[in-house]
């Protein structure tokens, strides 16, 4: 096997699809793990979601890509301004 068959492909979400993956976990109270294993998830991406989306709701902009439209629109905003 070389080493681009054993290379696992990875796969970029839109904050959409972030944001409805954390909605389901903090608003609906399921757990991260049953979110995961339903979606094909990894468990890492999606606390690091969380991360970012509980940041957002208290206001920080958080360390990845925005997922409320609010933070994505002060992102955009920031960017025009440089």
């Amino acid at each position: 096997m070389t080493t681009s068959e054993t290379q696992k492909i990875r796969r970029h979400f839109d904050p959409a699809y972030k944001l409805q993956v954390t909605k389901m976990i903090r608003e609906q109270g399921l757990s991260v793990s049953q979110v995961c294993k339903d979606m094909g998830l990894t468990t890492n991406a999606v606390y690091r979601w969380l991360q970012q989306y509980d940041a957002e709701l208290a206001g920080r902009c958080g360390i990845g890509k925005p997922l409320t439209p609010e933070h994505q629109r002060i992102r955009e905003l920031e960017k025009e301004l440089r």
